[in-house]
């Protein structure tokens, strides 16, 4: 009797385990942004695979950037999905849905600027830098890329720009200020 009671309630705590896991793989969304094919040269001539760029995220402020290669999209999709997971960060969100300030991302020699803007206006931008502010959550926002075109460089320096992002109250604690004194 004893050792049956232990094995159903160690059914019971995987199952539990499992639909945990389920609803947290439903809730996270990946969008790819690049399939590329690319070569390496080897002694019996070109090895073919594929890198493939995503944007994974939850849509609540958490977003992150895969890469992965492999002989294979599909297999290249599941590297990049595990490489972005790895890489998610976490940005404030204002009511509206927009960013708290204004920001300036770089990376390579890609440059994004990021605005803030009115309830209603949208996601106004282009490339990946669109897919990056959407996956992250953000719906009223204006930006603009300067400088190179290529995708994956352009959502990094996105993300750069992302990570500078800072609430009134994490501002009012580096400075060791009250938030009213902000204000003044």
């Amino acid at each position: 009797m004893i050792k049956s009671e232990s094995v159903k309630r160690k059914k019971n705590l995987q199952n539990r385990r499992n639909k945990k896991r389920k609803s947290e793989a439903t809730e996270q969304q990946y969008q790819v942004v690049q399939i590329k094919r690319v070569s390496k040269v080897v002694k019996g001539g070109k090895k073919l695979s594929f890198r493939t760029v995503i944007i994974i995220g939850l849509g609540k402020g958490t977003v992150g950037i895969g890469i992965g290669k492999a002989n294979d999209i599909s297999n290249s999709i599941k590297k990049a999905v595990m490489d972005g997971k790895k890489n998610l960060i976490t940005i404030p969100i204002t009511k509206n849905e927009s960013i708290p300030h204004t920001v300036h991302g770089k990376f390579g020699a890609s440059n994004v600027i990021i605005r803030p803007s009115t309830l209603g206006s949208g996601v106004i931008a282009g490339s990946s830098i669109r897919t990056v502010l959407e996956i992250a959550g953000i719906k009223n926002v204006l930006a603009k890329q300067l400088g190179s075109g290529n995708l994956l460089n352009n959502a990094r320096a996105t993300l750069n720009g992302l990570k500078q992002l800072k609430t009134i109250n994490q501002t009012a604690n580096d400075r060791n200020l009250n938030v009213e004194a902000l204000y003044f």
